[in-house]
């Protein structure tokens, strides 16, 4: 595993920002669904085809990101983009990966009727499940790799499958990583090492956070009411969009009404079949909540919430990947990595096997399912095509 580490930074320093780029916006144009959807795009493209980096590297990040606050498969892609070329690449992934569905759901917010056809997104349920149960299969083959953590990711799977809360997924995922240690028979787990922490960031992070609860509370503007109501969504969650949706339902439609149920549901109905992160739909829901005061008005409103519900998650993957690689470095992080990825491994099987009951068990989705996991395992076909092929069949079906 080390040697394969060592090969992948050599080819890591040869990488061009340009290429990687481009594969992220391939990324973005294919994750269709919820966190876990996505991570099997970043298993396709950027694991097993482009060699960015390992299986394992992956599940470490995915792990990180899901005790961390914030758009998790949003951070995960940033953390590839720092590892790749630093902070400036990592901010240039986020935008590549962000941008388009920010912008397209600016512009919904702005059209006087919402009644969008969903026809072509039809298959795209069934066409994720195929994803992550390629995804699952892959990790799983890599994290379990004796009694111990094929137990750990039973459990993970088990677990989050009967408990769906999102308290119980940094629980777990801790709780993996505490039984690999007691496991383990290694000596001197706590060795020391320089971190260097950037703790710019984190000062940011609570700067940002603070003053805009004090301008709120200070100054009656929209704007600012608008941002820091997202940026207070963004760092009160963890995993994916769909667990900050009920709060954003209540404080958006039900307290401040600023906008319908109809026009609410309608928005986050379509970002279910829409590329990119669910944290977009901030963009349409900012852009809703500032109507009636101007074009420009409503514009910097889709914007403060885009910015607002990514910028804690962007800020904490900013003060955290830097030291991770140093983190590891000490034995008992190691060690615990062992369960933690396990555990991980076990999340994603279950998040296949809801995806899968969540999509009507009808012939059309079995075939786009299971065509889809063919696809993949082959692999000759580029994950665009595969997107592509089901957008147009579910147009033309």
């Amino acid at each position: 595993m080390i040697m394969n580490t060592e090969k992948n930074l050599k080819n890591i320093s040869k990488v061009s920002w340009k290429t990687f780029l481009k594969d992220v916006f391939i990324c973005s144009m294919g994750a269709y669904g919820g966190p876990e959807a996505h991570y099997g795009v970043f298993t396709e493209q950027l694991v097993v085809k482009k060699k960015y980096l390992t299986e394992e590297e992956l599940v470490e990040l995915i792990a990180l990101t899901g005790i961390l606050p914030g758009p998790s498969s949003t951070q995960t892609i940033v953390a590839i983009g720092h590892k790749i070329g630093g902070p400036i690449l990592a901010f240039l992934t986020m935008l590549v990966w962000a941008l388009p569905i920010i912008t397209f759901m600016t512009i919904l917010s702005f059209l006087s009727s919402k009644n969008i056809s969903k026809e072509a997104f039809q298959y795209i349920g069934p066409m994720a499940v195929g994803f992550i149960i390629v995804a699952a299969y892959r990790i799983g083959r890599k994290v379990a790799t004796d009694k111990v953590t094929l137990l750990l990711l039973i459990l993970g799977a088990v677990t989050t499958y009967f408990i769906r809360k999102p308290w119980i997924y940094p629980l777990v995922l801790i709780f993996g990583g505490v039984v690999s240690i007691i496991k383990s028979k290694e000596k001197d787990l706590w060795n020391r090492v320089k971190l260097n922490p950037p703790w710019k960031y984190l000062i940011a992070f609570a700067v940002i956070g603070i003053g805009s609860i004090i301008l709120n509370i200070f100054w009656d503007n929209k704007i600012i009411r608008i941002f820091e109501s997202f940026y207070r969504y963004g760092y009160l969650v963890i995993g994916g969009g769909q667990v900050v949706i009920p709060l954003m339902y209540s404080e958006l439609v039900e307290i401040n009404k600023y906008m319908t149920d109809q026009e609410f549901l309608t928005g986050f109905g379509l970002i279910q079949g829409l590329p990119g992160p669910m944290f977009s739909f901030s963009a349409y829901a900012g852009g809703m909540a500032a109507r009636g005061s101007g074009v420009l008005i409503q514009l910097i409103g889709a914007l403060a919430g885009g910015i607002g519900i990514f910028l804690p998650g962007l800020l904490l993957i900013y003060f955290v990947y830097p030291i991770w690689e140093n983190l590891k470095k000490i034995k008992g992080i190691k060690v615990s990595l062992r369960g933690i990825t396990a555990i991980a491994g076990g999340l994603i099987t279950t998040s296949a096997i809801i995806l899968m009951q969540k999509s009507d068990l009808i012939l059309e989705n079995i075939l786009v399912c299971l065509l889809t996991v063919l696809l993949l395992f082959i692999k000759k076909v580029p994950t665009p095509l595969i997107v592509i092929a089901v957008l147009v069949a579910g147009y033309i079906w």
